[in-house]
């Protein structure tokens, strides 16, 4: 079992993503590929390697996914617009510094024409409704600067009739608790100063059993452990002021066994096989577990804090300290 985060390795393996583009694996994820050079350069910038990846050669990727008849962004060249990859557009040109490169209010007018009369948000032209779009709307919103634009009565509305018996938050109204629609949910309540529509011990409580007796967490109860719950669990519970609560060494130890020593990156559990998905968000909850030697990330954004404080828009979560090289 790996005893510590091998960053460099880590590094070479993102750096490695996309180099081969006969690769028919490329090909098949070319609709995730908005989102993979956003986990990419956010475990990057927590592990203190933001510039492993050009600079200029993200950005002009991020461009080149505009859908100028939407008015937003799609995954991949020539894919419609959609909610998910606008976000992951927004956030990638916001820790490059690089907002000015859009058209904020066609982004804006794009990501408002989705809301819904229930007051959840569609994904996309399609109509597909989800609280994770909700939470995308409201986090894009935040970032450019239109949130004063959100009917955020309706919004609040809408996640509060998700909200279920024990605390967690499903998908849409009465869908089933589970730790991702939590973190969006919370996030999204964060991002609008409507924590008080969480009952925050209960859903504490209910966040804490979805530690498995081998330190990983799962996103529901009877389902296995998952390396990406570290970030979508202790997330909602930095925001409420909870990783307290949970075996936080055990949690770490679970995250680095999951490492592939050979070739880098991070799978969801140990011995499969890694991807940038889960190494960002195993990264990411090695930070709010206080890792040694990591950079703070914001759990509502799942962004550099540094750049978040730089914007003004910090909400009160709190990880754990910082701990010392050993």
């Amino acid at each position: 079992m790996a005893s510590a985060l091998d960053i460099p390795l880590h590094v070479k393996y993102i750096q490695s993503l996309g180099e081969n583009k006969d690769d028919l694996v490329y090909h098949l994820t070319a609709h995730l590929r908005m989102n993979a050079v956003y986990w990419g350069l956010v475990a990057l910038c927590v592990m203190k390697h933001k510039n492993a990846l050009d600079r200029d050669e993200m950005i002009e990727y991020v461009m080149s996914c505009w859908d100028d008849e939407a008015g937003a962004f799609g995954a991949h060249p020539d894919h419609d617009a959609h909610l998910l990859s606008t976000l992951c557009a927004i956030q990638i040109l916001t820790i490059q510094d690089a907002l000015e490169r859009v058209d904020i209010p066609r982004v804006a007018r794009y990501i408002l024409s989705l809301q819904q009369p229930s007051g959840v948000f569609a994904g996309d032209s399609f109509g597909e409704v989800d609280t994770r779009f909700l939470c995308c709307a409201v986090l894009a919103l935040s970032l450019i600067g239109h949130l004063h634009e959100l009917d955020v009565a309706k919004t609040v509305g809408y996640i509060r009739r998700c909200r279920n018996f024990d605390g967690g938050f499903g998908a849409q109204e009465g869908a089933e608790s589970h730790a991702a629609q939590v973190f969006v949910c919370v996030a999204a309540l964060a991002v609008l100063d409507r924590l008080d529509e969480i009952d925050e011990d209960m859903l504490g409580w209910w966040l804490a059993e979805r530690q498995l007796p081998n330190g990983g967490l799962n996103g529901r109860p009877e389902k296995l452990e998952d390396v990406c719950y570290s970030f979508w669990v202790l997330s909602a519970m930095s925001i409420m002021n909870k990783i307290p609560w949970i075996n936080a060494e055990k949690l770490t130890e679970f995250i680095l066994s999951a490492q592939d020593l050979e070739h880098g990156g991070i799978a969801d559990r140990p011995g499969d096989q890694p991807d940038v998905f889960h190494t960002n968000f195993g990264v990411a909850g090695l930070s709010l577990l206080g890792y040694p030697g990591l950079e703070d990330l914001d759990p509502v954004y799942c962004m550099p804090a540094s750049v978040i404080e730089a914007k003004g828009l910090r909400k009160g979560w709190k990880a754990l300290p910082r701990r010392s090289p050993a």
